[in-house]
């Protein structure tokens, strides 16, 4: 099988995901860092010409778009498989990756984890309080439909890992070290739980932020 290339800057929780799914799979793939605002230049625009993170190189063909690039990696790396086969198993797994672009990371993660995370530490910026406390009703609303959906569940779309618990468990891992995150579960000891045990999973392990500045310097 050809490698699998990921591009991307280090930290994001959209290629970290990608990079969860391919240490699910037992696949081969390498990190290709861009470096913080890079993913602007004529080299990346090429890759993405939207300037957006992560990209996937898996021999001549390349792709953007995490729900894509994950959808795919299932597709040509059956096992295990991180699709139900049960028709509505699937669509619950679908309507919950869309829940993690639409409404956990649009007006809530790019908001608080911002404010609380990359300004302060990346970019030496003071955090705007004002901002996070205006993304809390949206983030709880959130976090109760996402408690709602797990329910009493081992997983999101039931008794087995999909690709929902791939492409939320990097989110919320973020969430986990912040204030908000003990607020917005106070009630959801469901989803506590939950992320408890899939940061216990090798392949988050193998992923988190330092694991993966690693690879970037070994590259």
């Amino acid at each position: 099988m050809n490698e699998f290339v990921v591009h991307t800057i280090p930290g994001s929780p959209y290629a970290r995901a990608v990079l969860v799914a391919l240490e699910e799979k037992h696949a081969p793939y390498r990190l290709a860092a861009i470096a913080p605002g890079a993913h602007r230049a004529p080299e990346h625009l090429e890759r993405h010409p939207f300037g957006r993170i992560p990209v996937l190189e898996h021999g001549s063909f390349r792709l953007y778009e995490t729900q894509a690039i994950v959808r795919y990696i299932d597709r040509v790396v059956p096992q295990p498989p991180l699709t139900p086969s049960q028709p509505q198993a699937a669509a619950r797994m679908d309507q919950l990756l869309n829940i993690n672009d639409w409404y956990l990371f649009q007006g809530v993660a790019n908001v608080i984890v911002f404010q609380r995370i990359i300004r302060p530490r990346l970019l030496g910026q003071p955090t705007d309080e004002a901002a996070i406390s205006e993304a809390m009703p949206r983030a709880r609303l959130v976090f109760d439909e996402l408690a709602r959906q797990l329910n009493e569940q081992p997983f999101f779309a039931g008794a087995a890992l999909s690709l929902a618990d791939v492409v939320l468990a990097p989110q919320l891992d973020f969430f986990r070290t912040l204030p908000e995150w003990t607020v917005l579960t106070a009630k959801h000891g469901n989803l506590c739980a939950w992320l408890e045990r899939m940061v216990a999973r090798p392949s988050l392990v193998a992923t988190t932020w330092e694991r993966v500045a690693a690879m970037a310097q070994a590259a």
